[in-house]
């Protein structure tokens, strides 16, 4: 996707990214801030990849367990100190795989992959609408996958998370619309990141058969979707799932 100078965000937008230290959210940083965009990013766990992020692309990393609304609400206020109470654009990318039988999950690791994957999404977006709605302005992208479009076997916790996005972003864009706010979702199918690298060979040869542009996609792939929904050539979308799979779920 080549995007002209009236595209790119300017550098007054402020985007904030939750898990942006690996990954798609790493990507995403990286392109929001090739944008012209100032931009800060959560991160839980991976220190030393967050702060290299910020060394390359000059934003701002934030710890944060985004499962968590303690965390997220400290995390907010640094946030606001840095974009001066004003997030324009809030990317909800935070989450967690899970594999295995829903017979094997048990009960706290179910509440931790709706925690990470859903509720999560609510304790950002919670955050940042009231300000959001007084300004009558803001864009909100959530990342569902296809698995939450259609269901995985043994993957029950991961695309009930992943399907309960896509219903947020549906209600919420007919609740906020009037308010001048636009709520869309990206629906990631097989992507090269570390959440996937426990696939084996066998699956992913498959899944590369099945898709007809045959191959996985990469961050990049999701990211410049992102970038495309954030700026003003896609100000007539809201409430939109917007599949980023190769053709694979159609």
């Amino acid at each position: 996707m080549i995007l002209n100078e009236n595209d790119k965000l300017k550098k007054s937008k402020h985007v904030l990214i939750s898990g942006g230290s690996r990954g798609i959210g790493a990507e995403a940083v990286r392109e929001f801030s090739a944008q012209g965009s100032s931009v800060a990013f959560f991160y839980r766990n991976s220190y030393k990849a967050a702060l290299e992020l910020s060394r390359q692309s000059g934003a701002l990393n934030i710890r944060c367990n985004v499962a968590n609304p303690e965390s997220v609400h400290a995390a907010m206020e640094v946030v606001n100190g840095y974009f001066d109470q004003r997030v324009d654009v809030l990317i909800c990318n935070a989450g967690i795989a899970d594999f295995g039988l829903i017979t094997d999950i048990g009960v706290e690791r179910w509440r931790e992959v709706i925690d990470n994957d859903l509720n999560s999404a609510y304790y950002c977006i919670n955050e940042v609408l009231p300000d959001m709605i007084s300004r009558k302005s803001g864009n909100i992208i959530l990342v569902s996958s296809m698995w939450g479009q259609v269901g995985a076997s043994c993957e029950v916790a991961y695309s009930a998370a992943k399907a309960g996005v896509i219903g947020l972003t549906k209600a919420l864009a007919k609740e906020v619309g009037p308010s001048g706010i636009r709520v869309n979702c990206i629906a990631p199918g097989m992507i090269d990141t570390d959440m996937n690298q426990n696939v084996d060979e066998a699956a992913t040869a498959e899944i590369i058969d099945e898709t007809p542009l045959e191959r996985i996609g990469t961050p990049k792939d999701i990211a410049q979707a992102m970038i495309f929904l954030a700026s003003e050539r896609s100000s007539f979308i809201t409430g939109q799932v917007i599949g980023v799979n190769g053709g694979l779920i159609i």
